[in-house]
C-alpha cells in the first residue's frame, strides 16, 4: 500500500479529537486495579467452546493475491450461548517465504473504526518489512462493528428530523447562533447550548440506528474475539501489530491474555491510564505542535509552494482562515463535498489542517496550495484533502440484527460473504472511543476544561474538548483509566514518533514504562506513526523482534 493509505487507515483517530459526531464504544478494570490473569482457559468453558473450535474456510478474496473467511464470536460474552453473534470478515496475504514461515501476523490499522480485512485487500501487506512478509501470513480483520461486520454500527441518514433538541437548547441556538457557524472556542451561552444540542442528537441518532450493539462494540470485547481468532487461526500464541487505536486494542490483549503473546509491536501509543480531558489535552497539544512544525519546517518538504515566506507568516495565513470561516464558511465549487453545507466552517478547515500532519511527505505540498488558494477565496482544494475514494462494494441489505443463516461456529460451510456496507468508520469511531473512557454527564466539566484547553493548545484543544460533548450522552462501559496490568507478557515492544500529531510521543514513553520488561523504540521524525513509512532503521528493528525475537536496546533510536 502507498503512504497515504496507511495515513487514512490510521488517521481515525483525529476525528475522535476534533469532529465526534456519529457514534461511539468498551470494558476494563477501574482506575489502579490490577487485573489478574484469568485462573481458566476461556476456551474451556463450554459455551464459549463452539467458537475457539472454529475452523477458517479460506477462499479467494475480491481482491487478487488475497484469501478471505469470516469468523463468528459472541455479541455478548455475558451470555454467548443466547445465539447473537458478530459476524467478522478475515483477510490473510501468505507469506512470501512458505518453506521458512512461522505463522500469522495479525494487525489492526488504527480507528478505532478502521477495517483490517478491507486494509488488506488494499494494500496493508506492503506496510511490513519484506522480512517480516516473508515469514508470517499477514492478517486482517474487521472489529465488532466495523466495515463489514454483521451486524455493523450504522450512521444515521443526513436529513432533517421532525423531532427538536432540548426546548432550551434548541431556543438559544435558534435565536443567538447564526446558521451553518460552529465557534472553535464556544464562549457564549448560546454557543454552548448549541454544541450541547448538536452533541445531544448525535448520540440519540446513533441509538435510535445502532442502539442493540452499542454497548457491545468496546474494545475488550474486541481483545476478546482476537483471542479467538488467534485459535481459529491455528496459533498458540498471538503475534500482533498495532497502529494508533491498534495499541489500545493490543494493550487491552495483553491485559486479558498475557501469557498468549508470542510478540507485540504498539506504534502510535494511546496511554490507557489518561482520563478523557487528558487525552484531549495532549491529543491537541500533538496537533497544535505539529502546525507549528509545518510552518518551521515547510520549505523542507515543499519548498516554494509554502504559502508564507516566513514562519510567521503561515501561522497567520492559517488564524486567518480559521476566524474567516467562523464569520462564514469558505466558498467552494459546485462539486465540492462540502458545496451542500454552504462551504467550509471553521471546524471543516480545522480538520483538513490537522488531517495533513499525519504523512508531511505525502500531505505537506498540497496543504501548502490549498492554504493559498483558501486564502484567495477558494476553499476547494482544502475541502479535498480530506476526500476518501470510496472503498468497498455496495451496501448490504442486511438490516441491524438480522439473523443469519449458518453463522453458528463450526458450520462445516459458511454463508455467502455479504457485501461491505458503506464506510461507517466515523459511527465507529464514536462508539468506541465514548465507550472506552468514561465521560461526565453534567456540561460544567466540559466548559470548565475550554480554558486550560486554549491554554495548552489554542483552537486544537477548544475543539477538542466540544468535540468530546457527544459522549456525554453515550451509554457507559466498565473501562476506566488505569496503568496496564500484565503479569506474565513478555517483552512488548512499543514504538513512539518524536513529532507524531495525533499520538504524542509522550504516550509511548509512558505505555512502554507500564508494561513489564517495555521496550521504546524512537524514531526522530515528523508524522503518525514510524512503521511502514519508508524509514529502513524502524523497519530493521521491528522485523528484528517480531522474527527473532530480538530485544530493542534501551534509548534505541532511529
Amino acid at each position: 500500500m502507498n503512504r497515504a493509505t496507511h495515513a487514512t487507515a490510521t488517521a481515525l483517530a483525529l476525528l475522535g479529537a476534533l469532529s465526534l459526531t456519529a457514534c461511539t464504544g468498551g470494558g476494563l478494570p477501574d482506575k489502579g486495579a490490577a487485573k489478574a490473569p484469568a485462573t481458566a482457559d476461556p476456551a474451556s468453558r463450554s459455551d464459549l467452546r463452539p467458537f475457539y473450535g472454529q475452523q477458517l474456510a479460506w477462499t479467494d478474496c475480491a481482491t487478487d493475491g488475497y484469501e478471505c473467511a469470516r469468523l463468528t464470536v459472541p455479541l455478548d460474552y455475558a451470555r454467548p450461548g443466547n445465539g447473537r453473534t458478530f459476524v467478522l470478515p478475515v483477510a490473510r496475504a501468505a507469506a512470501t517465504g512458505p518453506g521458512k514461515r512461522i505463522g500469522s501476523l495479525v494487525f489492526n490499522p488504527g480507528g478505532p473504526g478502521a477495517a483490517g480485512a478491507g486494509s488488506l485487500e488494499e494494500g496493508m501487506d506492503e506496510a511490513f518489512g519484506a522480512a517480516a512478509r516473508a515469514r508470517f501470513d499477514i492478517v486482517g480483520f474487521d472489529p465488532r462493528g466495523v466495515g463489514g461486520s454483521v451486524p455493523a454500527l450504522t450512521e444515521p441518514a443526513e436529513e432533517k428530523t421532525e423531532e427538536e433538541p432540548a426546548a432550551e437548547e434548541a431556543a438559544a441556538a435558534e435565536d443567538e447562533t447564526p446558521d451553518g457557524v460552529a465557534p472553535l472556542y464556544p464562549r457564549t451561552e448560546a454557543d454552548r447550548s448549541a454544541a450541547a444540542a448538536g452533541a445531544r442528537t448525535a448520540a440519540e441518532d446513533c441509538e435510535k440506528h445502532s442502539g442493540p450493539i452499542l454497548r457491545h462494540v468496546g474494545t475488550d470485547d474486541a481483545a476478546r474475539d482476537l483471542d479467538i481468532l488467534r485459535a481459529a487461526l491455528g496459533e498458540r500464541k498471538l503475534t500482533y501489530l498495532g497502529w494508533s487505536y491498534g495499541t489500545s486494542l493490543g494493550t487491552s490483549y495483553a491485559e486479558q491474555f498475557p501469557r498468549r503473546v508470542r510478540a507485540m509491536v504498539l506504534d502510535g501509543a494511546i496511554d490507557p491510564s489518561l482520563d478523557w480531558r487528558q487525552r484531549v489535552l495532549s491529543q491537541s497539544a500533538g496537533f497544535r505542535r505539529s502546525v507549528d512544525d509545518y510552518a518551521e519546517r515547510c520549505a523542507e518538504i515543499a519548498g516554494d509552494r509554502c504559502p508564507g515566506r516566513t514562519p510567521g507568516e503561515i501561522r497567520a495565513l492559517i488564524e486567518r482562515l480559521y476566524q474567516r470561516a467562523e464569520r462564514e464558511p469558505l466558498p467552494v465549487a459546485e462539486d465540492s463535498s462540502y458545496a451542500e453545507y454552504g462551504g467550509m466552517d471553521a471546524t471543516a478547515v480545522l480538520d483538513a489542517v490537522s488531517m495533513a500532519m499525519y504523512t508531511p511527505e505525502d500531505q505537506w505540498e498540497p496543504l501548502s496550495e490549498a492554504l493559498r488558494e483558501a486564502d484567495r477565496g477558494d476553499a476547494t482544494k482544502l475541502g479535498a484533502l480530506g476526500d476518501e475514494e470510496e472503498t468497498g462494494s455496495e451496501d448490504t441489505d442486511t438490516t441491524e440484527g438480522e439473523e443469519q443463516e449458518d453463522a453458528s461456529p463450526g458450520a462445516s460451510e459458511p454463508p455467502a460473504v455479504p457485501a461491505v456496507p458503506a464506510d461507517n468508520s466515523d459511527a465507529a469511531l464514536t462508539a468506541v472511543n465514548c465507550l472506552d473512557v468514561p465521560h461526565p454527564r453534567s456540561v460544567r466539566p466540559y466548559w470548565d476544561a475550554l480554558a486550560p484547553a486554549d491554554k495548552a493548545a489554542g483552537v486544537y484543544g477548544t475543539a477538542g474538548v466540544t468535540a468530546e460533548l457527544t459522549c456525554r450522552d453515550w451509554p457507559s462501559g466498565e473501562r476506566r483509566p488505569h496503568k496496564v496490568a500484565a503479569e506474565g507478557v513478555p517483552p512488548v515492544l512499543v514504538v513512539g514518533t518524536t513529532g507524531d500529531p495525533s499520538t504524542p510521543y509522550a504516550e509511548a514513553v509512558s505505555l512502554a514504562e507500564q508494561f513489564p520488561a517495555g521496550m521504546l523504540l524512537t524514531y526522530e521524525g515528523l508524522g503518525h506513526t514510524a512503521y511502514g513509512r519508508g524509514n529502513a532503521c524502524v523497519t530493521a528493528k521491528v522485523d528484528a523482534y517480531l522474527v527473532e525475537l530480538e530485544r530493542v536496546a534501551p534509548g534505541a533510536t532511529c
